[in-house]
C-alpha cells in the first residue's frame, strides 16, 4: 500500500521550499523503494527551484544521496532489501546506440521510476529522476547501486552527484595521469573534487583558481598545490608562470561561464585538454579564435556526470574512502534536517559551505 512521508517540495519558481506529506507507491516492475538516509543540497536542486531547468513544478528535490532498499518489484535482480545503496542518475539502459558500441557512461537514453510520487494527489517532478529530500524515495532499479554499508550515509551519498562529477571529470574525461600538471576554475564542491581526483591520479602540479581566499584555502586539503585568486591576477599567466611557460597539461572549468571556460583555453599547454564540468545555463555563449582551436590542438571536452559508470565507479571510490585514501568527510560541511534545506540554499549561495547533508 501506497507509503505517505516527508518530503522538501519547490511549489513554483522561486518560491521558498516547504516541507509536506507525500504519497509514494509501492514499487512496480523494475522499480526500488528506498528508505533515504542522507542527501547533499546541491546546486541542481536550487535550479530546480529557480526553474531554471524546466518548469514541470511541483518538484520534489533532493538526489545526491544514500540510503537502504526496502522493496524491490518485480525483475529487479541488481539490488535487494536491506542493500545500502547510493542513488545515481544514469540508469543506463543498455539498448541506445551509445551503450551498443560499447560506451554506456554515455547512455542516451537513461531511465526513472514509471510511476509518480504525490502531493495531495497531484504527481511530482522528481528532481533528476530521484527526489530524494524525502524519508522515502521511488526510483528505477538502475538508479540504485549497491555499496559497502560500512560507508557513512552523509558522505556516501556526495558520490551521488558532486563527488563523482569533479572526480570524474579529472580522471574518466580528463584522463589525469602521473606527471600531468592540472588547473581547475572553481574551488566548489565540484572543483575540488576535481582537485582530489587529480591528487589521486598523480598529478604532479595541482593549481587552484577561485576569486574566494576561503575556498583555495579549502582547496589546499584536497591536493592543490598552488592556489590563484583570479580577482587579484591574471589566472592565465599565472598559470603559465607556475607551469614553466607552457599551461597546464589539463584545465578544468568547474564554473562554467564564458570568461572562465575562456580563460581555461587559454591557460592549458599545446595539445592540452580543456574539461568543462560547470553547468552553464542556455543564454551563455563563448567565442574563440578557431585558427587557435586548430593550432593548439590537443582536446576540448564537456564531462557528463564525470562520465561514470555508476556499476563501476560507485564502489571503487567508497573503497577508496574506506582505505582513507579518499577523504569525503572534508565535503561536509554541516549536517542538517529536511526543514533547513531552505536556509541551506542560502548558504550555499553566500559561498559557505561545501555541502550541507540532510539527515533523516
Amino acid at each position: 500500500m501506497p507509503h505517505s512521508v516527508k518530503g522538501v517540495i519547490a511549489k513554483s519558481k522561486g518560491e521558498p521550499v516547504s516541507v509536506e506529506i507525500i504519497e509514494i507507491p509501492d514499487p512496480g516492475p523494475g522499480e526500488v523503494l528506498v528508505d533515504v538516509k542522507a542527501c547533499g543540497v546541491c546546486h541542481t536542486d536550487l535550479h530546480f527551484r529557480e526553474g531554471a531547468i524546466n518548469d514541470e513544478f511541483p518538484f520534489l528535490l533532493g538526489h545526491e544521496a544514500a540510503g537502504i532498499v526496502e522493496e524491490v518489484g518485480e525483475g529487479v535482480v541488481n539490488v535487494s532489501p536491506g542493500d545500502f545503496v547510493i542513488l545515481n542518475w544514469r540508469a543506463v539502459c543498455g539498448e541506445c546506440r551509445s551503450c551498443k558500441r560499447g560506451r554506456p557512461w554515455y547512455c542516451f537514453d537513461t531511465h526513472n521510476a514509471t510511476q509518480k510520487m504525490a502531493l495531495d494527489g497531484a504527481p511530482l517532478t522528481a528532481a533528476l529522476g530521484i527526489g530524494a529530500f524525502a524519508e522515502k524515495t521511488l526510483v528505477a532499479a538502475g538508479q540504485a547501486t549497491k555499496v559497502d554499508s560500512r560507508a557513512k550515509p552523509e558522505v556516501a551519498g556526495l558520490i551521488g552527484c558532486g563527488v563523482m562529477a569533479g572526480l570524474g571529470a579529472a580522471i574518466n574525461t580528463g584522463e589525469v595521469t602521473r606527471g600531468d600538471s592540472v588547473a581547475v576554475f572553481g574551488c566548489g564542491g565540484v572543483g575540488d573534487a576535481a582537485i582530489a581526483g587529480s591528487n589521486l591520479a598523480g598529478a604532479h602540479t595541482i593549481i587552484a583558481v577561485d576569486i574566494d581566499e576561503r575556498k583555495l584555502e579549502m582547496a589546499k586539503e584536497f591536493g592543490a598545490t598552488h592556489t590563484i585568486d583570479s580577482s587579484k591576477e591574471d589566472p592565465i599567466e599565472a598559470i603559465r608562470q607556475i607551469t614553466d611557460g607552457n599551461g597546464a597539461d589539463v584545465v578544468i572549468d568547474a564554473v562554467g561561464i564564458p570568461s572562465t571556460y575562456e580563460q581555461s583555453f587559454f591557460a592549458r599547454d599545446l595539445a592540452g585538454t580543456v574539461v568543462l564540468v560547470g553547468v552553464p545555463n542556455p543564454e551563455m555563449k563563448i567565442e574563440l579564435p578557431l585558427q587557435e582551436v586548430f593550432g593548439r590542438g590537443g582536446s576540448l571536452k564537456s564531462s557528463w556526470y564525470g562520465d561514470c559508470l555508476p556499476s563501476r565507479d560507485f564502489p571503487m571510490l567508497i573503497d577508496l574512502y574506506l582505505q582513507g585514501r579518499l577523504n569525503l568527510e572534508k565535503f561536509v560541511s554541516e549536517t542538517i534536517s529536511l526543514e533547513d534545506v531552505e536556509e541551506a540554499f542560502h548558504a550555499m549561495e553566500r559561498g559557505e559551505v561545501l555541502r550541507s547533508v540532510v539527515i533523516l
